[in-house]
């Protein structure tokens, strides 16, 4: 190499090096914004929802049949702990009052669940894995359930969660959850007027008050506050579950749930003896 390139190349190193120093961003300055700190947990547990997903493809093809090692008896043993204890302080509300929220707010483990009332599989969990949860461990303290409303099968479905915010500030958020899911409603079947039915038969009493709040703007808002949470965190079908911040895809069985949650169990009891 000749002189006059070494010289070049020289230059071409000090220019890249000063514009790398540019892009750093200072440490001096305010936090990330909270959409950021989402979509950076986001990336995190979908790689995590990957990971857990080809295991249990892997264990229902066949193989030896045997479990890695749970982390359930010691949480600092899962490397991925602090991402769970992140996404649980981004995503779990425990506010005094949630009309879309059972369990006690200061519960060891929340359930954070993202769901579309068009769902087949959204339907199947409520009727089968939710009353064994409640019964099992909202009822005994152990878990708190938190729902968000994330329509991803059009104006159907947002229609759907609008009316069930409406229900909510009625008290009655869980009779018409409830109600709606009993069996697969679709298209039509979630009009207006048909949500208006299905209100009164979940207990709620002013059916006026209940289609003004559906039409109107909080209901609105509130959807898509929840829809934004849950595309920040990498959401992209339903239902999709937090569960202490552990990431649950689909309608699993009780088995994925009950682990899930004692592995939560497990590291929020282990923090709080930290303290």
């Amino acid at each position: 190499m000749s002189a006059s390139s070494s010289k070049t190349a020289a230059k071409s190193a000090s220019k890249a090096k000063s514009q790398s120093k540019a892009k750093t961003p200072s440490k001096g300055k305010a936090s990330v914004s909270l959409p950021r700190r989402l979509a950076a947990l986001g990336a995190i547990l979908a790689l995590v929802a990957a990971v857990v997903a080809v295991g249990m493809a892997v264990g229902k093809s066949g193989g030896s049949g045997k479990r890695g090692p749970s982390a359930a008896g010691d949480p600092s043993a899962d490397p991925m702990q602090g991402a769970y204890e992140r996404a649980e302080q981004a995503t779990s509300r425990r506010k005094d009052g949630d009309p879309l929220a059972l369990g006690r707010k200061d519960a060891p483990v929340v359930l954070v669940e993202y769901a579309d009332y068009q769902c087949s599989y959204c339907g199947k969990f409520t009727r089968d894995s939710q009353p064994e949860l409640i019964k099992k461990y909202v009822d005994e303290g152990v878990l708190r359930i938190e729902f968000r409303n994330f329509p991803i099968f059009g104006k159907d479905s947002e229609r759907a969660a609008r009316a069930s915010w409406a229900a909510g500030q009625q008290g009655k958020f869980w009779q018409f959850h409830d109600e709606v899911y009993a069996k697969l409603r679709k298209g039509d079947a979630l009009a207006e007027d048909k949500l208006v039915d299905l209100a009164g038969k979940a207990g709620v009493t002013d059916l006026d008050r209940f289609r003004s709040d559906l039409n109107g703007s909080a209901a609105e808002e509130a959807v898509k506050k929840d829809q934004q949470e849950g595309y920040g965190l990498g959401v992209a079908s339903t239902p999709s579950f937090l569960v202490g911040g552990r990431p649950i895809a689909g309608a699993q069985p009780m088995a994925a749930f009950d682990e899930a949650i004692a592995q939560a169990r497990a590291a929020a009891a282990a923090k709080k003896s930290e303290k």
